[in-house]
């Protein structure tokens, strides 16, 4: 999906600052820049760099990364363990749940 956001910045910025429309078309880059990283978005976390993959991962890379991570961190697996390890463990099994679901529907749509 292309993204337009340096170019319109780039031209508004320059449209709107008169007394110095170089100062504005730079200022509008950079923020037009900043919308395209989706820096302004509500989801800033990838849900691909949190189970170790790239977004070009197949579905079946993704099954295994995610297991692989479930099976080292199930709240489970460190029931014995120190309780601040076993909140530990839980906080990154719910991020790996979270990613995982995150994946799963942006790739149904």
């Amino acid at each position: 999906m292309p993204r337009y956001g340096k170019l319109l910045g780039f031209l508004i910025g320059a449209l709107l600052c008169r007394p110095s429309p170089l100062l504005g078309a730079v200022i509008g880059l950079l923020i037009g820049h900043a919308f395209d990283r989706g820096w302004f978005s509500g989801e800033r976390d990838d849900p691909y760099r949190e189970l170790g993959l790239t977004s070009d991962a197949t579905a079946a890379e993704i099954d295994l990364a995610y297991r692989r991570l479930m099976s080292q961190f199930h709240p489970d697996k460190v029931a014995r363990a120190a309780p601040e390890a076993r909140r530990q463990a839980e906080r990154r099994a719910s991020q790996i749940n979270a990613a995982y679901d995150r994946i799963q529907r942006r790739r149904r749509r």
